[in-house]
């Protein structure tokens, strides 16, 4: 099939979407290459711009329940409704840069042995100086190819697939299974080790580009980092064949000598705070079952998943 012949579904969950989602939809809509439908999922609450269900068309919106919501299975359920042959999935919070979001995903797709491919994510204005390193660190300027090959060189990132971003040919999706139906959180990298171990690509692309960043504090980086660590202890058939502590100690030791040689050595003070509430969260996560239950639903950023 020719790469222009592909058919591609947009799936975008959405929780309280605000101006900036509708701005995502306006963005897709404009795009080079032919979106054949964008599905919002949406966890139900008061908040719902009512401008929505006018975009287009192409734009259906499924309201759920909260209890119903889950980071693999709504994803899933999503994606057995589509007939396209590749799937883009989305945050509500990732803004494409350009009309050729689309174009530059789809591109990696002409060598059949590529399985999924993700965008490079910059931070926005609002972005603090960590932030913005941490972004580059993770998503830089060159593109990548990621094998089975390298996960005794690279490890951890071997795994490395966002869904802030990231499209997946449907075929060989839908043969390892699809999304798991219940994961707290990463069911991303999970659906990307499947590939890489059945002997596909995972595509970095760098011309992909979105604006999506965070400025956590170190109470939301504990809890997020809990849940990562949840995820891979649920995994261990993935996750304990590589580490995801040497990664995280390499980005904290180059943001610390890019913060140094910018001339703000105050900043690694908050370095040092806010990574070491991520590897707290980290370390609890993966002890999550000698925990009791209490504190797991207080260390939890998703106490629905339990």
């Amino acid at each position: 099939m020719e790469l222009m012949d592909y058919k591609v579904d947009v799936i975008i969950p959405t929780y309280r979407p605000n101006e900036k989602t509708v701005m995502l939809i306006q963005r897709l809509l404009k795009q080079v290459y032919p979106i054949h439908e964008i599905h919002v999922v949406d966890t139900e609450t008061e908040v719902f711009p009512q401008e929505m269900y006018n975009l287009s068309e192409k734009v259906r919106i499924t309201r759920i329940q909260e209890a119903e919501f889950d980071h693999g299975g709504t994803r899933r359920k999503a994606a057995e409704e589509s007939e396209a042959d590749i799937l883009v999935f989305m945050t509500q919070d990732a803004l494409p840069i350009d009309v050729r979001l689309l174009s530059e995903l789809l591109k990696p797709f002409e060598d059949e042995r590529v399985g999924a491919v993700y965008a490079r994510q910059l931070a926005d204005k609002t972005s603090d100086e960590i932030e913005r390193y941490t972004r580059n660190f993770n998503y830089p300027k060159e593109s990548a190819v990621k094998s089975y090959e390298d996960i005794e060189k690279i490890g951890i990132k071997t795994f490395f697939c966002s869904n802030v971003c990231a499209a997946y040919r449907k075929e060989v999706y839908d043969s390892l299974g699809g999304f798991e139906k219940k994961t707290i959180f990463n069911e991303d990298s999970i659906m990307a080790a499947k590939m890489i171990e059945a002997g596909y690509y995972i595509v970095y692309a760098a011309n992909a580009r979105v604006i999506h960043s965070h400025n956590y504090n170190c109470r939301q980086q504990f809890k997020r980092n809990f849940d990562l660590a949840v995820s891979q202890a649920e995994h261990p058939e993935i996750f304990s064949k590589v580490s995801s502590e040497n990664e995280g100690k390499r980005l904290v030791k180059e943001t610390a000598k890019y913060l140094l040689k910018k001339g703000k050595p105050w900043l690694v003070f908050s370095l040092v705070t806010k990574s070491g509430a991520k590897y707290a969260g980290y370390l609890l996560g993966k002890n999550y079952k000698k925990l009791p239950k209490g504190l797991v639903l207080k260390f939890t950023s998703n106490k629905n998943y339990w």
